[in-house]
């Protein structure tokens, strides 16, 4: 695949991401407290798809790890909505088993191999286990926003998602300023605005 085709499909990625956010700030700050719509986790769905799809592309397994994740996460919430079973039965089967084909040709096929992907000769250890590690730590608002959902039976986003969310994304522009990569560079700077903000409405509310 042509870069010009890899990069465009990484910027559709974050720009579905800061959709999401951008529809979702726009509800909570007309409401006065943080809401989320249907919308947004579908966004997040097809965003998170497009950026591991992205991650498998550039070789970049902390794009990969941290969207595989986040992928079953979002369709968590779409079944606490209520809305998952809506989609078309042979949708839901080509969703969910998706990343794991991808990641299971890719492995037998010797595309790559999990040596191969901690030791990517454009990235330096040091830095690949910062991506991780950041990668980690914004997936793991997600991972709190699950548990906190399921506890209520309710999909939501507590004040702890965004400033997990927060940090997580100021470790990431980090990493995407040494990478040198656009992509994650330019959906970070727009969601840790959004972030600071949804702090804020948390806080007063």
């Amino acid at each position: 695949m042509k870069d010009w085709m890899i990069y465009s499909m990484g910027f559709l990625a974050q720009i579905l991401f800061s959709s999401r956010l951008i529809l979702q700030w726009i509800i909570s700050e007309k409401n006065k407290k943080i809401l989320t719509p249907t919308l947004f986790w579908e966004l997040s769905l097809l965003a998170s798809f497009l950026l591991f799809v992205y991650g498998y592309c550039r070789d970049d397994f902390a794009i990969m790890l941290g969207q595989v994740i986040t992928y079953y996460i979002y369709i968590r919430n779409l079944q606490l909505q209520q809305e998952w079973k809506k989609f078309h039965v042979i949708l839901r089967y080509f969703i969910v088993f998706f990343p794991v084909i991808v990641m299971i040709y890719g492995y037998n096929n010797n595309i790559y191999d999990l040596d191969n992907l901690l030791r990517n000769q454009h990235i330096p250890l040091w830095l690949l286990l910062l991506g991780i590690f950041s990668q980690l730590l914004f997936t793991l608002r997600f991972v709190y926003q699950w548990i906190y959902s399921e506890r209520r039976k309710q999909s939501s986003l507590p004040l702890g998602f965004w400033i997990i969310s927060f940090c997580g994304s100021l470790l990431i522009l980090v990493y995407a300023v040494i990478r040198k990569d656009p992509v994650l560079f330019i959906g970070h700077i727009v969601g840790i605005v959004i972030y600071a903000r949804s702090i804020m409405i948390a806080l007063k509310k």
